[in-house]
């Protein structure tokens, strides 16, 4: 046998080394590919992305129609502005008929049920100024000068209670910048004002609000309930670029509490819930959450029903799996909606769970054993927290999914996309304060208005601002 030439040999070792890499670097190219086609395909059902981002196209799950014409229904609660009592109108005009409007006879009398027609105006602002002249006067007696002081509730500020608590609103309850803040308070109110004040004027309204926003953070620690979440914010800057930062808030069935901190880790989790959180709390699988036993967790449903959406549009025997859990957990909400408006027992309600339960942890479990790597990897994650799964189903009062909070949070998310987060931890305090009293206050029915306006006014009496909760108010 003839024997090869020593550089056939070499070249084709150089070529089967160049094979051997090309073949290493599709795979790596493919994997990169089939990752970023995934990012791609990720919309607001199969991922934790808002609605709002969501591109053209993206399909909807329409719901069945119900066959019912549009607007009201027959029997619906009427929801209209009432009319004000009469004894309460600031001008009554009454508007009698001078003849018949047929035959032009002279009518007399007055009708016992006339019809009412109400105008409701605001008059134009006309801000009220007070002066105070300090005058400083010499003692004839040593010399020395004394200036008279400000009486006691006198602002030693520029604005007064009312104005400073509108101007704390405009920029976060109504999520306008300090610039048309600014613009409002001119255009609106008739009052002169400098970007520079609009700052100050927050600050104060920080220190007004810290004592009742705290003891409204010690009451979340002690409840029976409570959901969680946390999203991202910017605080500060460092080399031209934001520094990251996260908003953190737990709703209870009262008080909303919010915090802005540089971290989203554990120790801020057990900063708002207590290290010794002994309720039950519902968010997603965010590993923050882990020092809570999970039998005393909920995990979020509305979060693994994007997951398992997520198995069908990955395919394979992951999305077969994937399409028997959408069924499962589309019969289960089913009978849960019947629990929460009354034509369902719970008793019922968790006899009829047993094999549901079951089932979606067998499905879990197929899928941890036959599924794609992806899909294998979140059904693995989901089964560490399966003593999450169903806590909604053996406690009262909880929920299946955390809606509660992501509810609670999107103000503040729409508020961050119009101010690009804090400029500094003072502002942040000052955020996060605002967002807890506003969404308490709606929470209990309560006008935010004459809330921060008197938190002001005590403050201006050396007395404690009111407090947040209800029974003590």
């Amino acid at each position: 046998m003839a024997q090869r030439d020593p550089a056939d040999i070499a070249r084709i070792a150089e070529l089967e080394a160049k094979l051997a890499w090309a073949l290493e670097r599709i795979a790596v190219l493919e994997a990169q590919v089939a990752r970023l086609t995934a990012q791609l395909n990720q919309n607001s059902t199969n991922s934790s992305k808002p609605p709002s981002s969501d591109p053209p196209g993206v399909p909807r799950q329409a719901k069945p129609p119900s066959g019912r014409k549009p607007g009201g229904q027959p029997g619906h609660k009427r929801n209209m502005r009432e009319l004000v009592p009469v004894d309460l109108v600031d001008e009554l005009h009454e508007v009698l008929p001078p003849a018949c409007h047929r035959c032009k006879r002279h009518l007399h009398g007055r009708d016992p049920h006339p019809l009412r027609h109400q105008v409701t105006e605001v008059p134009v602002v006309k801000p009220t100024v007070t002066e105070y002249q300090l005058h400083a006067l010499v003692c004839p007696e040593c010399g020395e000068v004394t200036r008279g002081e400000l009486p006691a509730g006198v602002p030693r500020g520029a604005f007064g209670p009312v104005l400073a608590s509108m101007v704390a609103l405009f920029t976060i309850r109504f999520r306008q910048s300090k610039r048309l803040a600014q613009e409002l308070v001119s255009t609106i109110l008739n009052v002169d004002v400098s970007l520079g004040a609009i700052s100050k004027v927050e600050q104060q309204t920080s220190e007004v609000l810290a004592a009742p926003v705290e003891e409204a953070r010690e009451h979340v620690r002690h409840q029976a309930v409570a959901n969680a979440d946390e999203t991202g914010w910017y605080e500060g800057k460092s080399e031209g670029k934001k520094d990251r930062a996260w908003l953190w808030v737990v709703a209870t069935s009262l008080v909303t509490v919010f915090r802005i901190a540089k971290s989203r880790g554990e120790d801020v989790a057990k900063e708002m819930l207590g290290e010794g959180f002994t309720g039950v709390l519902g968010a997603d699988r965010w590993s923050a959450y882990n020092f809570v036993n999970a039998f005393r967790r909920q995990l979020c449903w509305s979060h693994l029903l994007r997951d398992f959406q997520g198995f069908v549009d990955r395919g394979g025997k992951g999305g077969v799996i994937g399409e028997a859990l959408l069924r499962q957990a589309d019969l289960m909400f089913t009978w849960w909606h019947r629990v929460r408006d009354g034509t369902l027992t719970r008793r019922t309600f968790q006899r009829r769970m047993e094999p549901v339960k079951e089932e979606i942890r067998r499905l879990l479990r197929a899928a941890v054993v036959r599924a794609e790597p992806k899909t294998r990897g979140m059904a693995k994650a989901i089964l560490k927290l399966k003593g999450a799964l169903f806590t909604f189903v053996r406690e009262h009062g909880v929920e299946p999914t955390n809606n509660v909070a992501e509810q609670r949070v999107r103000p503040a998310v729409i508020a961050r996309k119009l101010s690009f987060g804090t400029e500094s931890p003072a502002g942040s305090r000052f955020v996060e304060r605002m967002l807890t009293v506003t969404a308490t206050l709606k929470q209990q029915d309560r006008n935010v208005l004459d809330y921060l306006v008197a938190a002001h006014q005590a403050r201006l009496h050396g007395r404690a601002a009111p407090s947040l909760l209800p029974s003590a108010s």
